[in-house]
Parts: structure tokens; C-alpha cells; sequence
């Protein structure tokens, strides 16, 4: 988020509202300092939390020294209050033009209509429902011209009727520079339950409206790419986009359709082929108006003489069933009371569940109801949409032609690119465009009595739009080509993670296989990384960012050469590992498998691969005990450490390391995932004074040296830390007691790593790598490796 900000520069005064613990101000810190651009800075940050305070004036404590180190003045300040209250409180600040920049994660609640922040908000010309959107709205009006603001906040108020007032803040406002979107709500903050999908936005106040960035990403893993010197996440795809494409021109709602890709794009342009309202069609949807808790003595198990048939979302499939056991109610009494929330029970009625589960694969689903069920009236509870013509049922071809085109994936798609939220409401499914009377009719009737498959449904809406613009680019035919790569990488054996999109995509590209095209009649082109990104890009609308370019290489074309699938350098075998021709080819052996996905022969072609070539999960599964480092200590006990760059940095530590710079050392301990409690000398330790408990901080390497009567303690560096300050400190007071000296070392397996952390290395301590192994770099000056005392 801070990375977002085009100019961070001049005098600063950044606002962060609901700053929490501090970690928006602390990033927005270290952008700060590292554009060497601000003149000054100040901050405001609001908490309402009492319990949070201590540990957010810590992180203003240390921004201030950080720009205390560059010479940077700065004013930090933790208001103990409420922001929004805040802004109209005497001693803090008005709702004035004051701030530069603004970073925030405001908290999300909906506002009570009678509530004093609605009366607030309402001071400085908002009307909002909900908290985020109120904080994003007062931050802009004081965010002077040219400011710019970064937010994390709900996709929610893309749609609805809710956040017009919202979306027409900032479009009438602000720019909108930059949106990041993520693909599952459930990877990004699975821990926090969140169950509204997040959106990442950068706006700029008072800039002309230009084009606009859309990022997206499976998960929120963001890092830096220290090649090209960016911020990027697994899997990130970036576009730029005309802002005509996500609020369109004459949309007086001002919605917001946020596509990452260009078949997003295309599936919100296809659907554009429908272009009639409820209104034109003389129906409506409502909200089902039987509320549970305010009929609770009147709901029933069974029906009786004297109650009807109730409706809630238990019963709803794509066809109805009724009576359900379970907690919910089958039937309603039919009371003086009751009576006014009862419909007439006759004529097709079209339902939609009001709200899917976390992860549902639909986000719209819609049952056909033909008044089938016994009474004169009937109940539909409250967490259902019902489309009806006067709160009663209509003509059965017209419902059933609602029903398909409510359940074809092309409008579920199109859905999702500006539905942020688990609930679908009536309002919602107003907004929505639909086919005409007459195409509706022409689809119910192709219906018939039957239930139609989902296939049969997506193939009667295609073949509609095609008749109406005698176009034939159906985007769902890329999403079936990826998930059927999908399925041939799950059978091929690859593992979970390579079972993903961009492993699909890879595989399609090397047969060549575009989204009308034929499995039949696969190519074998030759590729390599940048090529196969760029035929992604061209033939299935993903446009991946370039310094993803390792992710494909080492997440999935790795894996494809290891499993044999294809080939590395066919053509010229011996080429150089960082030749910019390097490329791959898929085995032939394979292709002649692949080319019969779809026929009766894929399922013997497939056995018959996996029999002479082991999946690559067996053999992951079989190469552990195969790839195990045999290591002799102290030349008398052999142990095999678990694969990976961790335990052969160890190796290293042990055999290049000991011999040249501690020759003749003893090998008191070695930590390592697959056998950590295989080596460790206690007795021998607690010869030299120090008795540990086995759940101590170890190092990763402990040697002695009876010759110096040195204890060497040795970090391995491949994903934890070398030996910082904070670590220099956690093992002196564990060996405090140790009567050999102590010697810190940090082992990196190359020089490129070991820049990482360079930073943050301890003096008094030794740096020694791997690929560099007759060297020591000392970080002390005053002698080479020994203790100091």
C-alpha cells in the first residue's frame, strides 16, 4: 500500500484513522525515508482502542527515530479518539483541506441511521451506511488538492444503491490511480474471517481522471522484487485500463466493474447483449417479507389444516424440497397477522438465496417454483429474493426463462467483477440488466419440463447472444480450457501447488492450445519463460506482470521437467542455465497422451503414462530418502539430513566450513527439519558449562574447538535470520555460563543473500559463504574469527 503513492515528497502530513498497531504508518515510514524526498513530516494517527495505544506509541516511537537518523524533522501524533468524531472535536482537527497523503484500514460496521457518527457525517455532507466508507469520505475532504489516499476497504460499495453517494464522491473528486484486487477472500484473510472481498485503492484528489491500473493476486503475500525493484505478489496480473471500462460514461448508479483480465472484460462486454430491465419486463423482485423472529410462535414442523407452506433457503436446489427436517420451519399459521406477510399461491415464482457461504462456488443461484405444493398462499422467508408480478406467481415460460438465464455462469462471472459481498439482494438483482421478453421466452421455452444441466444452460444463453449479435467469442470457453488443463494436471499427479491457473496456462501454452481450439490437435512449439507469458497474455486475456517471470520458472517449469512432462533446452541441451534462449518443449511421450484428452483412449493413454513415469508426487514422496545429505560426524556417527538448502547449507557448515577455519572442531549440535533430534552432544555441552533444555534457542551448527577453546555458533541462513543484534543477544544470555569462548557466525549460501541481511548483521560477529567458501568476511576490525570478551 505505501509502495502506491506517486508522490511522497516536500513537507508531508499523513492521516492514518484507525491506525491500529501501526503498520500503516511504519510502511508509509520506510517508503518516506527511502524516496529521500520529504523536506518534513507529520503524522496523525487515531485509535480508538485504549488496549492497542502502548504498542502504537511504540511504532511512532521508532518512525520518529528513523526520520530522526535521516535528519528528517518530524511531528508524530496518537490522538486517543474516535477519527470520525475527532474531526468535529475542539483540539484535534476540523474537516478542513489539511493532509497529503492518507494510508488507512478503517474498520467496517454499518452506521445506525440514528447514530451520532451518521449525525456527524451528515455535518460534512456524507451520507454513508457504513464505517469505511464514511472514513474514506471525510479522509478525501481533507486531503488538499493533489493529495493522495491508499485504503484497503470492502468491495461492497462497487454496486448497490447504498454507496451511490460514495462512488459519487469519488468520481466527482478524485482519480482513481491504481485498484489491487484478490482472487479468493479466503487465501488473503482467511485468518481474520473476513467474509466481504478486500480491494486495495489509490485516488488522487482533484487530478484529471486518466487511465487506471488494475493488479490482482491470488493472496496477499506482497514482497520486493529486488530486481526490478518493485512490490509484487504470487501470480500478480497487471493491465491499465480506460476508466470508461470500470464506470461506465451514462451509468447514472456510477457502479464500478473491476475486471483483472481482459477475459473478465470480455465476459462483461458479452453480457452487454442484454439490455432490458425488471421494468421493461413487468416484474419484480422483493426480499421474502416472512421474518422468522417476528413470527417465531406462529412457524410449524409439518403443515396443518390451519398453516401453509413456508419457504426458506434449506428447501432450494435448483428445484425445491419440501418438507426438510432440520432446524428451519416447513409451515406458517395463517393468522390475522401472518396473513399480511402470505402471497397468492399460484403462477411460477423464481427464487435466489440472499446469501451464499464463504467460498460457494456460485454466487447466484435460482430455483423455479410452480406453486406445486399444497394451500391457497404461501410463506417466503426472509432470506430469499422471489421475482413475482404483484406478489404473486407468472407465466411458467417467462419463469423459466429467468431461471436459466439467473443460473448461467456467464452472468455468475459477470456478477463477481462488481458483487463484492456474500449477499445478493433484491436491489442488486434490480440493477441488473436481462434478455428481452422475447429471448427470455425462446429460453424458458427451450427448457421445457425438464431441469437443465448447467452445460445445457451456459450452451442456451451462448447460442442466444449469437443469434442476437452473430458473434461467436463466448470468454467461458477459456475458463472450460483451463479447468479441463486443471484436471489433466491432477491426474498427471502434479501437486497442490501446481494445481493452479497459472500451472494451466503454462500447460496450455506448450501445446499451443488456444480457447476454441482442439485437444486433438496440440502443437509442440519451442518456448521460453517470456514467450509463454506473452501467449497468455494474447490467447487467454491474463496478463501477468514481468517480475513474475520466476514464479513460472520455478513453481511450475521446474516441476514439469522434474515430472517429465517436457523438455529443458531440446534443441540445444548444453546451453547455458541464464541464456536468454533457454526454453522448454513438451516430452513427446506426453503429447501423444494429451492429444486424446476428451476420447475413450485418455483414460488407458493416461495409465499407461503413469505406469512407466512415477507422478511427481511419488516422486517427491520416493526422493526423500533418495536426496538425504550423508554426513559423517566427528567421525564416528553418520546421519542423513532432509533434503532442501537449508540441511545443505548445514552440510556445508560441517565439511567446508569446520575443516578450513575451525580444523579438528567437535560437532556438538545440528539442527535440522527431518533430523533434528538426531545430533546433539548434552553431556558434552554441559562439559563446556552450559546445560540447555532441548527447547532452547539453539543455533543452527554448534561446533567447539578443543584447540582455541572456542564455541562456534553458527546460524544457517537460507529463511530465517542471521545473527542480529536481537539474536546476538538471545545467545549470549543462553550460553552465558559456557566456560569456552564464544564465536557468533552467520552462513549464507552465496553473496546474494547474504546482501539481504547485510543491513542488520551484528558487530563482533562472522559472515562465511558457502559459494565462497575459503573466504571470511569479520565484522569486528580489530582481529580475525575469535571471542570477544
Amino acid at each position: 500500500m505505501a509502495s502506491m503513492f506517486e508522490r511522497i515528497q516536500g513537507q508531508v502530513v499523513l492521516l492514518d484513522p484507525g491506525a491500529g498497531p501501526g503498520s500503516l504508518t511504519a510502511a508509509f515510514t520506510d517508503e518516506a525515508i527511502k524516496r529521500l524526498s520529504i523536506e518534513s513530516i507529520t503524522i496523525s494517527t487515531f485509535e480508538i482502542d485504549r488496549v492497542i495505544h502502548p504498542y502504537l506509541q511504540q511504532t511512532l516511537d521508532r518512525c520518529n527515530d528513523a526520520f530522526s537518523e535521516n535528519s528528517i524533522p518530524a511531528n508524530l501524533n496518537l490522538y486517543c479518539a474516535d477519527f470520525i468524531n475527532g474531526a468535529f472535536s475542539e483540539g484535534l482537527f476540523h474537516a478542513s483541506e489539511s493532509y497529503t497523503h492518507v494510508i488507512m484500514n478503517p474498520p467496517y460496521k454499518k452506521i445506525s441511521a440514528t447514530s451520532d457518527h451518521r449525525r456527524l457525517l451528515s455535518l460534512a455532507g456524507i451520507e454513508t451506511v457504513n464505517l469505511y466508507s464514511g472514513f474514506v469520505s471525510l479522509a478525501i475532504k481533507q486531503l488538499v488538492p493533489g493529495g493522495e489516499l491508499v485504503a484497503i476497504i470492502p468491495r461492497s460499495f462497487c454496486n448497490g444503491p447504498y454507496y451511490r453517494d460514495f462512488r459519487e464522491l469519488i468520481t466527482a473528486t478524485c482519480a482513481i490511480d491504481h485498484i489491487h484486487i484478490f482472487d479468493s477472500r479466503n487465501v488473503a484473510f482467511a485468518e481474520d474471517e473476513v467474509l466481504q472481498e478486500n480491494i486495495i485503492i489509490h485516488l488522487t484528489k482533484g487530478k484529471d481522471q486518466g487511465r487506471v491500473v488494475i493488479t490482482s493476486s491470488p493472496t496477499s503475500d506482497f514482497h520486493l522484487d529486488h530486481e526490478s525493484d518493485t512490490v509484487t505478489a504470487s501470480d500478480m496480473t497487471i493491465r491499465t485500463v480506460d476508466f470508461g471500462s470500470i464506470v461506465y460514461p451514462n451509468d447514472k448508479e456510477k457502479f464500478f466493474h473491476i475486471a483483472a483480465n481482459e477475459r473478465d472484460l470480455a465476459v462483461i462486454q458479452k453480457l452487454s447483449a442484454f439490455s432490458s430491465t425488471l421494468k421493461d419486463l413487468g416484474v419484480g423482485v422483493s426480499t421474502g417479507p416472512v421474518v422468522s423472529f417476528r413470527a417465531k410462535d406462529d412457524l410449524r414442523d409439518a403443515i396443518g389444516q390451519t398453516s401453509v407452506p413456508l419457504l426458506n433457503p434449506s428447501h432450494l436446489g435448483l428445484s425445491v424440497t419440501w418438507p426438510k427436517n432440520g432446524k428451519k420451519p416447513n409451515a406458517i399459521e395463517v393468522t390475522t397477522i401472518t396473513k399480511k406477510s402470505l402471497w397468492a399461491h399460484k403462477g411460477s415464482f423464481v427464487l435466489v438465496r440472499r446469501f451464499s457461504s464463504k467460498e460457494e462456488k456460485r454466487r447466484i443461484v435460482a430455483t423455479l417454483y410452480e406453486s406445486d405444493l399444497p394451500g391457497d398462499l404461501i410463506g417466503f422467508d426472509n432470506g430469499l429474493n422471489v421475482f413475482h408480478i404483484a406478489k404473486t406467481g407468472f407465466d411458467s415460460i417467462l419463469a423459466r426463462g429467468l431461471f436459466v438465464f439467473l443460473n448461467s455462469t456467464l452472468l455468475d462471472k459477470y456478477y463477481r467483477n462488481f458483487g463484492g459481498h456474500t449477499q445478493v439482494n433484491a436491489t442488486d438483482l434490480k440493477n441488473l440488466n436481462y434478455p428481452s421478453l422475447d429471448s427470455l421466452q425462446r429460453l424458458g421455452r427451450r427448457v421445457g419440463g425438464n431441469t437443465p444441466s448447467q452445460a445445457e444452460i451456459d450452451r442456451f444463453i451462448d447460442e442466444e447472444i449469437f443469434r442476437m449479435t452473430g458473434v461467436d467469442n463466448n470468454p467461458l470457453h477459456a475458463q472450460r480450457k483451463i479447468d479441463e488443463a486443471l484436471s489433466i494436471l491432477v491426474a498427471l499427479g502434479l501437486p497442490r501447488a501446481q494445481q493452479n491457473e497459472r500451472t494451466a496456462l503454462t500447460l496450455l501454452a506448450l501445446v499451443d492450445l488456444p480457447p476454441n481450439g482442439s485437444w486433438a490437435e496440440l502443437k509442440r512449439p519451442l518456448l521460453g519463460v517470456t514467450p509463454i507469458m506473452s501467449w497468455v497474455k494474447d490467447s487467454y486475456g491474463k496478463e501477468y506482470a514481468p517480475n513474475t517471470r520466476e514464479t513460472f520458472r520455478r513453481q511450475t517449469l521446474h516441476q514439469f521437467v522434474d515430472a517429465g512432462l517436457c523438455l529443458y533446452n531440446p534443441d540445444k541441451p548444453d546451453r547455458a542455465v541464464n541464456s536468454p534462449s533457454a526454453c522448454y518443449q513438451v516430452a513427446l511421450e506426453l503429447f501423444h497422451v494429451l492429444v486424446t484428452f476428451g476420447t475413450p483412449e485418455w483414460n488407458s493413454q493416461l495409465k499407461s503414462w503413469l505406469d512407466e513415469s512415477p507422478t511427481l508426487i511419488s516422486q517427491y514422496a520416493m526422493s526423500r530418502e533418495m536426496e538425504l545429505i550423508p554426513l559423517m560426524l566427528n567421525g564416528k556417527t553418520e546421519i542423513k539430513l532432509s533434503p532442501g538448502a537449508h540441511s545443505q547449507l548445514i552440510h556445508d557448515i560441517v565439511t567446508e566450513f569446520g575443516p578450513r577455519f575451525a580444523p579438528g572442531a567437535e560437532v556438538i549440535y545440528l539442527g535440522d527439519t527431518g533430523a533434528k533430534e538426531d545430533f546433539f552432544e548434552k553431556a558434552r555441552l554441559a562439559e563446556l558449562g552450559v546445560v540447555v533444555d532441548r527447547k532452547g534457542k539453539l543455533p543452527d551448527v554448534v561446533l567447539y574447538w578443543p584447540e582455541r577453546n572456542w564455541l562456534l555458533l553458527i546460524e544457517s541462513v537460507t529463511s530465517h535470520g542471521p545473527v542480529d543484534g536481537k539474536r546476538h543477544g538471545e545467545l549470549a544470555k543462553l550460553f552465558s555460563s559456557c566456560t569456552a569462548g564464544l564465536v557468533y557466525v552467520s552462513a549464507f549460501p552465496d553473496r546474494k543473500t547474504m546482501v539481504k541481511y547485510l543491513s542488520v548483521l551484528a558487530w563482533e560477529t562472522e559472515v562465511w559463504v558457502a559459494d565462497a567458501p575459503t573466504h571470511m568476511i569479520h565484522f569486528n576490525g580489530d582481529r580475525f574469527l575469535g571471542p570477544h570478551l
